[in-house]
């Protein structure tokens, strides 16, 4: 482990008076929730699936739909639960050391590791939840699949028959403007950012490091890949982030 690379990341985690952090699939793969976009990312293997994550081919193609509904209730039946990356960041914030938690991951395993709310933004939307495309109507995600379980395989909006989608952001659509703004505020006002698990390729998030550097903040890059802030930033550490992470929160002397 690069402990020489965590000792000063540690040395300036405890000296800043606003951290962000901004989280992406690769926190998430040690919990057995595959990414997208690495070497052996889901659209990487099959460009196809890909299509199922795209507004356009969604609303226009039954196929698609019923595929991804498939795919979201066999998601929901692996039950993933959060790893020590999860938890480790949780204990940086019940120690006042992480102010803002912007994540990418759609999956909901910040909230079931115990981030609050009031720090968190998942500015891609969240699998926890379906919309309507029509009404706008929303409603707890295991509603429906309860009815994709009955034999619905494309269910359609109890209120106005419109076509269900979970609730997260597609290709092709808008984000959460409020969701948006927050996390370049963040990023505008902190002294210390942190991107851990994201290939820093995914607009307009790619774009928060960038902002925080900007604005005069430290960037501490954890990734296994290569990111394009690589060079930018004033630490990059590639070890598994179940094991960095806590042994960060360690040498900050965090213990419950």
């Amino acid at each position: 482990m690069a402990s020489d690379l965590l000792e000063p990341v540690s040395e300036w985690l405890r000296d800043a008076s606003r951290v962000v952090a901004l989280t992406g699939a690769g926190i998430s793969t040690e919990s057995g929730i595959p990414d997208f976009r690495g070497p052996g990312g889901v659209w990487t293997l099959n460009p196809k699936a890909e299509k199922t994550a795209d507004v356009r081919y969604y609303l226009s193609d039954p196929e698609i739909r019923r595929r991804a509904w498939q795919s979201r209730l066999a998601g929901a039946e692996r039950r993933s639960e959060p790893n020590a990356g999860h938890r480790a960041l949780v204990d940086l914030e019940r120690h006042g050391a992480l102010h803002t938690l912007v994540t990418q991951n759609v999956d909901g395993l910040h909230l079931a590791a115990g981030t609050s709310q009031e720090i968190l933004v998942e500015i891609h939307g969240t699998v926890r939840e379906v919309k309507c495309m029509s009404c706008g109507a929303r409603g707890p995600m295991h509603e429906t699949l309860e009815r994709v379980r009955a034999g619905e395989e494309d269910p359609a909006c109890l209120a106005c028959s419109g076509i269900l989608k979970s609730a997260t952001i597609s290709f092709g659509e808008d984000l959460v403007p409020e969701d948006l703004h927050r996390a370049q505020e963040a990023a505008s006002g902190c002294d210390l950012f942190l991107a851990i698990g994201t290939s820093l390729t995914v607009h307009p998030a790619s774009a928060l490091p960038g902002i925080a550097v900007r604005s005069g903040a430290r960037l501490a890059v954890f990734n296994a890949e290569e990111t394009p802030y690589d060079l930018t930033a004033d630490a990059v550490i590639r070890d598994r982030l179940g094991d960095v992470l806590p042994a960060l929160v360690g040498l900050l002397g965090i213990t419950d």
